[in-house]
This record gives C-alpha cells, structure tokens and sequence, in this order.
C-alpha cells in the first residue's frame, strides 16, 4: 500500500461498474487506507436511496469531536435529485478530514451523478465487469502478482480455462494457487492442479466450433492440449463433426428417428447435427470439409506445430460458416 498520508487519501472517490467483487475490493482497500491513517476513524454506510438531504448535511458537517471520518455511499445511482445536488455542492469544496466513497453501477440510472463527482475532481477506482478474454487474462495475473507470485499467460488461460469467467471463482482459484504452490504459476502447475476438473475431448471443441462459437472452441481446444489430450483424436472430431452435419443437411428435412435408419447414426447425432446446421449452406460445408481434410493430414502428418494447425482449423470452419450466413 506504500506511505499512506492524510494528504495522500483521495476526498472523494467514485467507484464506478457493477462488478461486485471489484468494487467490495475498493471498498475494503480505502477503510483499510484510512485506518493506516487514523484507526480511530468513524466509518459509516448508507444505501444513497433511503438518505435525506438532512441526514448527509450532518454527516459531511465538520464534527464536534473532531476525527476522521469515510462515509461510504451504496448505490449511488438510486440517489435522489436533491441529495445528488448536495452532494455535488460539497464536492466542490471537500472537508479534509472526511472521505466521501460513492459506489456507482456506472450505467445510465443516476449518469448525471457521477459525471457530477468526476468534473468535482473524484478519484475515480473503475469497477466495470470485465469484457474481453484479455482482460480476464490480466486480471488473473495481475491477482497472482498482488499475492507475490509470478503468472504467464499460458497459465492465466489454463486457469480461465478451467475455472470460467466469473471473477470471484478466478480470485479465489488464485489464492488457492499461491497457497498451494511455490507462487511460479505455469500453464504446467495449472494442469496438475485441474486435471480432471475438466473432462475436455475434441468432440467439446468441434461442437463449439460448428455453431461459430470460435472462442469458446479455442478456449476448449488449449485446455484439451494442456491436459495432454493428443491432437489426433481432436482434428478427427472436427472431421467427423463437418461431415455429420453435411451428410444429416443433405439428407433434407425429416425427423431423427425417420433419419436415422437411412442414415445409420442415433437419432440423438441427428438432432444435434440438425440444431448445428442452421446457419450453414452446402457450399460453407464444402469449404469446411476442405479445412477438416487439410487439418488432419497436417496433424497425422507430424507437422511441427500441431497446435497451430488446429487453432487455424477452428478459425477457417468458423470462417467458412460466416461465409454461409452472409
């Protein structure tokens, strides 16, 4: 936390998104600053609904006694319009010895009030749900860095891999990491750790890809490869399950249990087959034999990477899908 000085604690901050673990995060790390500063402070939490106008004036009034104080405001987008005013109003001249923390979902309910504390000059502490695969990726090592240890980025994706996207299971995951290991997190030691956690077979990573979820079969196919599953048996799924959907496509409308004695597969392989093929024209399903082909004879043929050639395998049958949908 480095040298922590009354000067240094921001009057007002805003933490802003509707991530719950972020912002309980922020909430915790500013108590925890004030205490370092004076651990006597008086800290109270208020739901910016059910406060009046009254009540926050002799809250933020300088105090008889004397003291430190942080006032931690809930749901700051329920605030009322005259308790924003207020609000506002005291932003623009701030006790020094009261701290002002003001949780916002940051959507457009309440906008006016957070715009409002920001141009007043609020620390704003972002607590946005993250968005993207590498923002979780960053998360998961800047988690690992926080309790002194070291993460690549293998490793983080073995981990989001395993565990999913929700961030409270990933930071818990992480510290149970730390506490089991020397704190060097490799892709590895993920492994280890998570072998079996997963049941992942190249049928998961082609059913993923035949419906054009393409990060949802990559994050499949490198936890596949992680936990040792031989790429063989993953570039064959991926052959069997464009020609599945092919042959069930071109066999015309019917239902699984007309289809499958003329086609000999289980009713249960058609109907998945018939649900996968939506979105699919006969030419998109051509190319994607093509790709399937090129794949397996790269993989059965020892290319040196294998990995590559399956990664690229789940782009282009994606690609070739998109194509059909246009």
């Amino acid at each position: 936390m480095g040298d922590v000085t009354p000067a240094s604690l921001a009057p007002i901050l805003l933490v802003l998104g509707d991530e719950e673990l972020l912002a309980t995060r922020a909430v915790t790390e500013a108590v925890a600053k004030v205490r370092s500063v004076d651990p006597e402070v008086d800290v109270r939490e208020y739901q910016a609904g059910a406060l009046t106008v009254g009540e926050i004036a002799e809250m933020l009034s300088p105090s008889l006694f004397g003291g430190r104080r942080l006032l931690v405001l809930r749901s700051g987008q329920d605030a009322r319009k005259d308790l924003v005013a207020a609000l506002l109003a005291y932003a623009k001249n701030p006790d020094p010895e009261v701290q002002l923390l003001v949780l916002h979902l940051g959507g457009a309910k309440g906008k006016a009030f957070a715009d409002g504390l920001r141009s007043a000059g609020a620390t704003v502490v972002p607590a946005a749900k993250l968005k993207g695969h590498r923002e979780r990726v960053a998360f998961v090592r800047d988690e690992i860095r926080r309790a002194g240890g070291k993460c690549t980025d293998d490793a983080a994706e073995a981990l989001i891999a395993a565990v999913g996207n929700d961030l409270r299971e990933l930071a818990a995951a992480c510290s149970q990491l730390i506490a089991d290991t020397d704190g060097r997190i490799s892709a590895e030691t993920v492994s280890r750790y998570y072998r079996g956690r997963v049941e992942v077979t190249g049928f998961t990573v082609a059913d993923a890809t035949m419906v054009g979820d393409v990060p949802g079969a990559l994050e499949a196919l490198r936890w596949a490869l992680h936990v040792g599953v031989d790429p063989v048996p993953i570039a064959d799924a991926l052959a069997d399950g464009v020609r599945t959907v092919a042959r069930v496509a071109s066999a015309g409308r019917g239902s699984p249990y007309q289809l499958a004695s003329s086609l000999g597969m289980p009713a249960w392989k058609i109907e998945r087959a018939q649900r996968q093929g939506r979105g699919w024209t006969p030419e998109g399903l051509v190319r994607a034999m093509q790709v399937a082909a090129e794949c397996n004879a790269a993989v059965k043929g020892g290319s040196d990477d294998r990995a590559y050639a399956l990664e690229r395998a789940v782009f282009s049958v994606a690609a070739a899908r998109q194509g059909s949908s246009r």
